[in-house]
């Protein structure tokens, strides 16, 4: 096995150990919106209502938004179990990307009639999401960057080009370093249209307040714990504060449990990690360029991602991707040191001349991981319920189109999307632990071991492959 070049160019520890001292664990992007945030009552007695949203992430608060604006007379609430965007819409990676499949080889790979119609789905879903964040002027430090995507090891060049995306453009080894100036990089692509970057707090409390503004009720500290009801009748959510008694009901629980128990195993929580670094002064800024601002990522299949602030920190997040055995959500699996270390010492052999830089921030987020990589839809009573969960990682801009999917369903309008065999079929659940485990576990193995092995896939992943079940970033 080869190794990678993060194992071949690794930084001094002392660098690394320096560049943690005194590194909080904390999410950033919460904590810089906390003063400002608007907070939201718990639910004190039984409501009945027209339309009732669970979850406060993204795709909930879409949902509610969309919901009122088709009918301002109906009674439109969002229930959210502690605060609005406080779990992976309020501390992912800062990327809004077009692509509503987890990239487009996903698309390719699972539904290849119709990838050219996702890509454009895609795009057109991107703009729609500029165009209300420019015409209610939300300030959630938007930048539509586009996207780098960049070869660390010889064999990842000899996928540059093969992308289907005409938007896309090849770049050898001194456009990239153009771009941004990094040794590893060998070459790479460029999607103008693929990103935007944002702040992603900023965003979960901009569209909170634009719902409340139009009407819609949020209960903030109102878990749901139970669904109930049957064709004819209106549906019941029990929560912990009392009942809310809905004509349709939207889900949108991301990785937690879902309140349908025909989708409890059709997702498993795996953890990503994440570092914040302290702002950049200007001459490391020049140091590395970027003056694009471009979203950044590499090509493998443990791959890295980062982004400047609009205050030049650089994110840098991704490689780990942690399932713990028995699928538990735990706050304790936040602070993982070997993860964080691990990606501090990437971040050096990245860019060897921000040595001394120091990161303020580490966390992690918990990702709502389908078997097919992107979101899924699902739905109970008549269709009055409608779910959607899945995302893995990749949800900034499809929770939007979920949400779309979502209120189409709900209204029985047969749209372009509706019709989407992304959205008519359901991909395989996991199996029970401690299948599961052992299962996820294998795969990353695996993948890791392609990533050592000039990408070639073992009998394992070519089975999955096979299977339907396969992932290719």
């Amino acid at each position: 096995m080869e190794q990678t070049v993060f194992e071949t160019h690794r930084p001094a520890a002392r660098i690394v150990d320096e560049s943690l001292a005194d590194t909080r664990l904390g999410v950033y992007w919460i904590e810089d919106v906390a003063a400002s945030a608007d907070r939201y009552p718990q639910l004190s007695d039984s409501i009945t209502v027209d339309d009732a949203v669970v979850g406060g992430g993204y795709a909930g608060l879409w949902a509610a938004i969309k919901l009122k604006q088709a009918h301002p007379e109906r009674r439109v609430v969002l229930l959210e179990a502690v605060r609005v965007g406080w779990a992976a819409s309020g501390r992912n990676g800062g990327f809004c990307e077009a692509s509503i499949t987890h990239g487009e080889p996903n698309a390719e790979a699972r539904w290849p009639d119709e990838t050219g119609t996702l890509r454009r789905l895609g795009y057109e879903n991107l703009d729609a999401i500029e165009r209300f964040v420019t015409e209610h002027g939300l300030d959630v430090d938007w930048e539509r960057t586009g996207q780098l995507s960049v070869a660390n090891q010889p064999h990842q060049v000899s996928w540059v080009g093969e992308h289907q995306d005409p938007n896309v453009v090849g770049l050898d080894a001194a456009q990239v370093r153009e771009r941004v100036n990094s040794p590893t990089f060998l070459a790479g692509e460029f999607s103008p249209r693929e990103n935007a970057n944002l702040h992603p707090a900023k965003l979960t409390v901009a569209l909170a307040k634009f719902a409340a503004n139009i009407g819609v009720e949020i209960y903030e500290g109102t878990p749901v714990d139970r669904l109930d009801g049957r064709d004819d009748e209106p549906i019941v959510l029990e929560t912990t504060r009392g009942t809310v008694t809905a004509e349709r009901v939207a889900l949108c629980t991301n990785v937690f449990p879902s309140l349908l128990k025909r989708y409890r195993f059709h997702t498993v929580p795996v953890y990503d990690y994440v570092l914040m670094t302290e702002p950049l002064s200007a001459e490391q800024l020049d140091s590395i360029g970027w003056a694009g601002r471009e979203g950044l990522a590499d090509m493998a299949n443990q791959f890295h991602y980062a982004r400047l602030t609009a205050d030049n920190r650089i994110l840098w997040g991704g490689y780990d991707a942690v399932y713990h055995a028995g699928g538990k959500i735990k706050r304790a699996y936040e602070d993982r040191m070997e993860s964080h270390r691990r990606l501090a010492s990437h971040f050096f052999t990245t860019f060897p001349q921000l040595a001394g830089v120091k990161f303020s921030h580490r966390w992690a987020g918990v990702i709502d991981t389908s078997t097919r990589f992107c979101a899924f839809f699902g739905q109970a009573f008549g269709g009055r319920v409608q779910y959607v969960a899945g995302f893995t990682g990749l949800g900034v801009g499809a929770t939007h189109f979920a949400a779309d999917v979502v209120v189409d369903r709900l209204e029985g309008h047969i749209t372009e999307r509706t019709e989407l065999e992304l959205v008519r079929s359901i991909p395989l659940p996991f199996p029970p632990e401690p299948l599961a485990t052992i299962g996820i576990n294998l795969t990353r193995w695996s993948l890791d071991r392609a990533d050592h092995n000039r990408g070639k896939r073992n009998l394992l992943l070519k089975a999955l492959d096979a299977l339907g079940l396969g992932f290719d970033s």
